[in-house]
């Protein structure tokens, strides 16, 4: 299929979803032209969910991530990133698996013509958290282990994320944190790694890429000093990486942004950083673990990430929701942020 092909298929997709949406009386944000965060199904209900991750496949929005259906995941569907149904269970735990709860983080990659699916759990044996990798022909699952668990270090490896460059070899890296404690504070790390072509396993050795090292990231060093969650896309010949920082069930949670010529470094984070964190006085709780995407029309891109139901309420907690807001990049090349908001948003569909 040429370019043109795929861009009137891509075309026509979106358009009937918008058609079947608007007849089904589902539109009611895409005719007030604006969102607010945080976010809501088509039903009304909050989406109660952690480290949300949205990709986008032939015209359609798919969302899964960490929720209270622990051991097994959950997805959504949209057809504009604000319209959210709920679509049922992506992934169930089979009775022979390994991991028995801490079931974190899924995130899908479409590669080579199948979906991929990382995930994150616990091994109550070890004592670890470990990642596996499950696969489906549709991105609607059900979603089916391949290697449980997919790698074995000696530590926690969470928040798996799967970058494949846009090189002539299309060449897949992977992205993950290791979490533990040592003298009395939690940490996490982010380490990255080249990938087999088939995914079966790493291809280079990983190599440490971020750890706490910034002020903001530094405010209860004594009892958290945690790098996770990361993102990567490519923006001209730069590397973009997001990640979040600090104790997600705390406040002070909160995104930075590095960047790279090489997926594998060396990373440099932006000195303009955090680009998301706690604003009490706007009634925004430790907004991280994010995802991005490209708006429906692909003019613009999407932050999607979730944060404190209650930005008020006791810590920790563990109740966090679904928002959205628009980042950019400006004439130097920094990426930047319109958020995070909790006020009308010009709908992506406008």
């Amino acid at each position: 299929m040429n370019f043109t092909t795929c861009l009137k298929t891509s075309f026509l997709t979106t358009l009937i979803t918008v058609i079947s949406y608007t007849m089904s009386g589902c539109a009611d944000n895409r005719n007030d032209k604006t969102y607010t965060n945080p976010l809501k199904t088509v039903d009304g209900d909050t989406i109660y969910i952690a480290d949300p991750f949205v990709y986008r496949h032939d015209g359609i929005y798919y969302m899964t991530g960490t929720t209270s259906n622990d051991p097994d995941f959950d997805y959504y569907t949209s057809p504009d990133l604000i319209n959210w149904t709920f679509g049922g269970t992506l992934y169930r735990r089979p009775d022979n698996h390994f991991g028995k709860d801490c079931f974190w983080a899924p995130e899908v990659k479409y590669y080579q013509g199948r979906f991929y699916m990382t995930y994150s759990c616990h091994d109550p044996v070890g004592g670890l958290l470990l990642t596996c990798l499950a696969v489906s022909d549709t991105p609607e699952g059900p979603f089916t282990d391949l290697y449980t668990p997919w790698f074995a270090p000696e530590y926690s490896a969470i928040d798996c994320h799967i970058f494949v460059d846009n090189d002539k070899n299309q060449t897949p890296y992977l992205f993950y944190s290791c979490n533990g404690h040592r003298d009395g504070y939690a940490f996490g790390e982010i380490y990255a790694a080249k990938l087999k072509t088939d995914l079966s396993g790493f291809d280079s050795e990983p190599i440490l890429i971020s750890q706490a090292s910034q002020p903001w990231e530094l405010i209860r060093s004594d009892i958290n000093r945690c790098n996770e969650g990361p993102f990567v896309l490519k923006h001209g010949d730069t590397y973009y990486m997001t990640y979040s920082a600090n104790d997600t069930g705390y406040e002070f949670y909160g995104i930075g942004v590095s960047v790279a010529k090489s997926p594998l470094g060396p990373w440099e984070k932006l000195d303009s950083n955090p680009l998301m964190t706690t604003d009490i006085d706007k009634g925004i709780s430790s907004p991280g673990h994010n995802s991005i995407v490209e708006s429906p029309d692909g003019s613009e891109i999407f932050i999607v990430y979730h944060r404190h139901a209650d930005a008020h309420g006791k810590r920790p907690s563990w109740d966090r929701v679904l928002c959205i807001d628009r980042i950019y990049f400006d004439n130097d090349g920094n990426l930047l942020v319109n958020g995070p908001t909790n006020t009308p948003q010009p709908h992506p569909l406008r």
